[in-house]
């Protein structure tokens, strides 16, 4: 489940760096903020 949403957001990542250059950086910034909860609820174990 986690390497899922792992894999998505890496993939939206990556389309947000293509397609949307001004506005991508703001979705850099979620999706980065994103990956480092779901790395502490992993790491938690919860």
């Amino acid at each position: 489940m986690l390497v899922t949403i792992g894999i998505v957001l890496l993939v939206l990542w990556l389309f947000g760096f293509i397609i949307f250059p001004v506005a991508g950086v703001l979705i850099h910034i979620l999706l980065v903020v994103a990956v480092i909860v779901i790395l502490l609820r992993f790491i938690r174990g919860k």
